[in-house]
């Protein structure tokens, strides 16, 4: 097996220590701490506080759902860029059925399949379907640059439109619907519009995500009361509210795939599991990452200010004036461009928690300590907090756009939002993100478009149940 991590062996220096903190009452205890992460303390104060009170920041804990729908929530929480680094060694840990954590979502949602994200590296269809994405997104890379530039145009114009009707625009709706003009046309050669799903696909996987991720987050609603929302952490949303939608997504798929699911055909996968695993890795993994991605890189990009988006707006169009247009080539010559992406994925990585479970006895080290952990065990990373370590990276909770420039660049190593390193790559053997690559030339693309059309922006930030929500109130058009 192919190993993508770089954990360690124990240090001798470090002593080993019984790994700190409590489960609590069977039952209670689980919603005592669903309660602390949810509504009394939040998701960051719910770790910090323990780190404090454990003097660690490795320790036991319960997550999210717990009673009823998890059948056991207890895991061991490494919240350091040292210890994180076990979750990607593939020899120690099992990724089998954790893609979600604690809990695992009715088949139901995925047409009765267990798609790739949730098989293990070593079960034999893993392999098969993570090399089908792989060759799927390396013949296609020609089409990368013009179908997103196609699609941010839309984008641009939509939201000046937006502006100068209402006097400002919401981003997330016009970026969603971009989003997935995007991946449905790069998986299927076909505009979304041409198929029975019309323009209702983003509603559509919006629906899909919400009922079936409910359980890991809240309404966002203040006006709930707590124990109001917290219903949906006891009780599974059912698939029969969006089972005609997600029969019309697969059906689009499928009938506008039909090439590609000839050659997934070819490799020995069904065409109605690779059917299903095409709509997961387009719905789940790309539109589902770039619905969260590109409003936080738009937000995280609005705080540099008139300052930064000058420095952007200089590089961007004085490589694209000497190479004559925006290539692969020419993204390469834009190093704050690059940087500004890596950090916005660093201070705010699209999926904050990876689990795993431990496939033997192993012992992992913390930046002070070692601890044991047991075969079967269940490993959960924050990686907010991995990749704000203070231990690693100077003034962490800053936005900070050119970190990664120059000699910063060694420290991309320790930037994991792909579920690996950065300076990892996928493989058919790792469960780093298959389209890896292509999340952060998307990125760049938007950078590039925004900066060629505009001096400078501004928005209004704030939070919704899956990450940012931005509001565009000015775009200065380019001087």
């Amino acid at each position: 097996m192919v190993s993508s991590s770089h954990h360690p062996e124990p240090s001798p220096e470090l002593t080993l220590r019984e790994i700190p903190g409590t489960y609590g009452l069977p039952f209670f205890g689980p919603i005592k701490d669903r309660y602390d992460y949810f509504y009394n303390q939040g998701k960051d104060e719910f770790f910090k506080t323990r780190i404090q009170k454990y003097n660690s920041t490795v320790f036991r804990t319960n997550m999210p759902p717990g009673p009823f729908i998890s059948s056991n929530p207890r895991v061991v929480a490494v919240l350091d860029s040292k210890s994180f680094t076990i979750l990607f060694d593939n020899s120690k840990v099992e990724k089998k059925n954790i893609l979600d954590g604690t809990y695992m979502p009715k088949l139901n949602f995925f047409g009765g399949y267990r798609v790739c994200a949730f098989l293990d590296t070593d079960e034999s269809n893993h392999h098969a379907l993570k090399s089908f994405f792989l060759t799927f997104i390396s013949n296609s890379h020609k089409k990368f640059i013009p179908y997103m530039r196609t699609g941010l145009t839309e984008l641009f114009e939509n939201l000046e439109n937006a502006i100068s009707d209402n006097g400002s625009a919401d981003f997330n709706i016009h970026s969603d619907n971009m989003a997935f003009d995007f991946v449905f046309r790069l998986v299927t050669g076909t505009h979304p519009t041409e198929t029975q799903l019309k323009s209702k696909g983003p509603a559509t996987v919006n629906t899909w995500l919400a009922l079936h991720l409910a359980p890991l987050g809240t309404s966002g609603l203040k006006f709930i009361p707590s124990f109001v929302d917290d219903i949906i952490h006891t009780v599974r949303l059912p698939f029969f509210v969006i089972k005609s939608g997600y029969k019309k997504l697969y059906n689009a798929v499928y009938n506008s795939a039909s090439s590609l699911l000839d050659e997934a055909e070819k490799s020995g996968i069904a065409r109605e599991e690779a059917c299903h695993n095409l709509v997961f890795l387009a719905a789940f993994n790309a539109f589902g990452g770039m619905k969260v991605l590109f409003p936080s890189l738009i937000k995280w990009i609005s705080t540099g200010g008139v300052t930064l988006h000058r420095r952007l707006a200089e590089e961007i169009r004085s490589v694209v004036k000497t190479e004559g247009d925006v290539t692969f080539s020419a993204l390469e010559k834009m190093p704050l461009t690059k940087s500004a992406v890596y950090e916005a994925l660093r201070i705010e990585p699209p999926v904050p928690f990876q689990y795993a479970t431990a496939r033997e006895d192993i012992i992992i080290n913390s930046h002070d300590s070692a601890f044991k952990i047991k075969k079967g065990e269940t490993i959960f990373g924050y990686q907010p907090f991995a990749t704000k370590d203070p231990k690693v990276f100077e003034n962490p909770d800053e936005f900070v756009a050119d970190r990664f420039v120059g000699e910063g660049e060694k420290l991309l190593k320790y930037v994991y939002w792909s579920n690996a390193r950065e300076t990892d790559n996928p493989s058919a053997d790792n469960k780093q993100c298959p389209a890896k690559d292509l999340v952060v030339l998307c990125c760049r693309l938007m950078l590039v478009e925004l900066f060629l059309r505009y001096d400078t922006f501004t928005v209004e930030a704030g939070q919704v149940a899956l990450g940012a929500s931005v509001k565009i109130t000015s775009l200065t058009k380019a001087t």
